[in-house]
């Protein structure tokens, strides 16, 4: 069988926690900030995990980390 590529993409945007959990920066944190209060921005900018229900998608990017 030849090997698997990793998703670039992915690879960038997903980190696998030691307990195989995936986590990811939030959106909504780049622009147009003025009308956010600060607490949602406090908040987007904490990471996040990943659904179960996406959970096979990031795997099939990210073959060796999962």
């Amino acid at each position: 069988m030849p090997k698997l590529k990793t998703h670039k993409g992915a690879k960038k945007r997903f980190k696998v926690t030691g307990k195989k959990k995936v986590i990811h920066n939030k959106a909504n944190k780049s622009h147009i900030l003025t009308k956010k209060s600060a607490k949602r921005k406090r908040n987007l900018s904490k990471k996040d995990t990943v659904s179960q229900a996406d959970r096979g998608r990031i795997k099939d990017m990210l073959p060796y980390d999962l």
